[in-house]
């Protein structure tokens, strides 16, 4: 068994939702703020600012905002 089935598995048990995003997902790449994509953002690179609207990123923040943004869109796209 999988990472993936054991979250889905214990979201049934708790009577949650699992919302899964694709793996090639730009998470990293995207703009929180505006939805612009940096396309050469490269996984050295930790910190970045978007050329578009100025907001400064940590990576993995910004990455985390994105997920969950993505899985509420998918999640009331259901609905």
């Amino acid at each position: 068994q999988n990472f993936i089935d054991m979250i889905k598995y214990k979201a049934q048990w708790y009577d949650k939702k699992c919302i899964q995003i694709s793996k090639v997902f730009p998470s990293s790449k995207l703009c929180s703020e505006c939805g612009y994509k940096k396309e050469d953002l490269t996984l050295t690179i930790r910190e970045w600012t978007c050329p578009k609207c100025g907001k400064h990123h940590d990576r993995d923040l910004n990455a985390a905002i994105n997920i969950k943004k993505e899985g509420e869109r998918i999640f009331f796209s259901r609905k």
